[in-house]
């Protein structure tokens, strides 16, 4: 059997002759998959705001309410939020599979959506109220309808088989292409299903068995490698035999929607950094009247603090972005295991409303200035070092991952290296120096916010002074060492061994 060709997403492949009422009533998937695309990055964004808005008591310290309700919060939104992107990376798939949609699969689709976009209700309830079954039981109901929903889609594709990718039209094994697609789909609803059980009676079981919606497609994929390696000739040929069916549903998401869904997730966080400023910091005409006797300037010099937190925490996004960028212009390909680093870049990257709602709201130096400082340095340090690691993931296989220009010893590998390390050095920095010199922890953040976009134009620059430095020190030393061997040789046998 010959390998199959594998298209780019989106294309329309040629297949069999259709009819012409079939033709009228079909379109490509490209439009629906953007709108799905973006619905899926803000959904999996906007699971922040009930953590973000979190309520916290002046008189209470931060540091028992991180202990008492926010740190539950922040751990349920980094489990929603990675469940959401699996739910977008079988979506991906489901429409690797069916090419073409019509009227029905456009309906299916927008029911599939509406039902994600009422997750982040779902996740409030949880996040709330974490020892009351009822949230976790309408999240896990929500992922098991819209996992009910896509099987129609399945269903309904494979009922129509002019709707499906044509490779999969031509195919004498339809049956195991639906199959295959539909244990994609459904794995996770099923989780769900435990967890909605579970959640009356033991939920702390509950939780895990969510948690394994997000780990069990890694997971199944090492016992398949670890299968293959231990495994026959038999069993390698009936892989071999199998891998051209699956060569979509095996291969890593391709990186223009790793892109796409990334560029979402950045441009949503922008977006909820001025929703928050537009809500809280629009002082009221009465009082803009009575006690500043309309004055909207000096009414508006309070909100100082806030105004600067929020500059800073786009400053912050934006570059996070940058360098997010910068990385995937040279990568070339992702892997799986890229794509995971990736999403749980992601999901703290969406954390940062959360930074900018407590460096805004302690804007008074106090012990809680401390602490929400400390909270926005955690956030900014796990949202870059994931980059980090999906570049030195990439570097183990530059071979298939890398541009040329970025693998060792290319012309632009120093610079990629120096412009991902930035972030996390200075925010792990700026962290241990405020917990060393706490009454300078205003100042040692806001340095760090000022010195970061510099560092950031001045990078090339230094960059390439350093490597200057480096190969005069490298030749001095070869130098050295060239004058020793050549005196070496110039000595008698006699006078060396003496």
């Amino acid at each position: 059997m010959s390998a199959l060709r594998p298209q780019a997403e989106g294309e329309a492949a040629p297949g069999p002759p259709r009819h012409s009422g079939e033709l009228s009533s079909t379109q490509a998937s490209t439009r629906l998959l953007a709108y799905s695309d973006a619905l899926l990055s803000i959904i999996a964004t906007v699971m922040i705001l009930p953590v973000a808005h979190t309520k916290i008591h002046p008189d209470q310290k931060l540091g028992e309410s991180i202990q008492q309700l926010l740190l539950m919060k922040i751990a349920v939104y980094l489990m929603t939020f990675l469940i959401v992107t699996v739910a977008w990376a079988a979506h991906i798939r489901l429409f690797q599979v069916i090419e073409l949609i019509d009227d029905v699969l456009a309906l299916l689709n927008l029911a599939c959506m509406m039902l994600i976009t009422f997750l982040p209700y779902t996740f409030s309830l949880m996040a709330s109220f974490p020892g009351v079954p009822f949230g976790i039981f309408m999240f896990s109901t929500c992922a098991i309808v819209i996992g009910l929903i896509q099987a129609v889609i399945v269903a309904y594709g494979f009922y129509h088989p002019y709707l499906l990718n044509h490779q999969i039209q031509m195919s004498e094994n339809q049956a195991f292409y639906k199959h295959h697609i539909l244990q994609i789909i459904l794995r996770g609803p099923v989780l769900c299903f435990l967890a909605a059980v579970f959640s009356f009676f033991f939920i702390p079981m509950s939780y895990v068995l969510l948690g394994l919606v997000i780990f069990l497609p890694h997971i199944t994929r090492l016992i398949i490698w670890c299968k293959n390696k231990t495994g026959g000739p038999e069993e390698e040929e009936e892989r071999h035999r199998l891998e051209a069916f699956t060569f979509y549903l095996n291969e890593p998401l391709s990186k223009e929607r790793v892109e796409a869904f990334s560029d979402g997730v950045y441009a949503i966080v922008a977006t909820l950094l001025i929703l928050d400023i537009c809500e809280d910091n629009v002082p009221d005409s009465k009082e803009v009247k009575d006690r500043f006797h309309d004055r909207l300037i000096e009414a508006l010099s309070e909100y100082g603090p806030n105004f600067l937190a929020y500059f800073a925490s786009f400053v912050t996004t934006g570059l996070l972005w940058f360098v997010h960028h910068s990385l995937f212009l040279y990568i070339t390909k992702t892997t799986r295991f890229m794509g995971l680093l990736n999403t749980f870049s992601l999901a703290f990257i969406g954390g940062l409303p959360l930074g900018y709602q407590l460096t805004s709201e302690f804007a008074e130096k106090s012990h809680n200035e401390i602490e929400a400082i400390q909270v926005s340095c955690v956030i900014t340090f796990f949202a870059s070092i994931f980059q980090f690691a999906i570049w030195i993931t990439a570097l183990f296989h530059e071979r298939e991952t890398l541009h040329p220009l970025a693998r060792y010893g290319g012309k632009e590998h120093a610079f990629m290296f120096a412009k991902l390390a930035l972030y996390p050095c200075v925010s792990l920095g700026a962290f241990f120096l405020t917990c060393l010199l706490s009454k300078f922890s205003t100042a040692i953040f806001h340095i760090m916010q000022i010195v970061v976009p510099f560092a950031f134009l001045a990078l090339r620059i230094l960059v390439r002074i350093s490597l200057a430095i480096m190969k005069s020190v490298l030749s001095l030393s070869r130098r050295k060492s060239v004058v020793l061997d050549e005196e070496e040789t110039c000595l008698s046998p006699a006078e060396t061994l003496s």
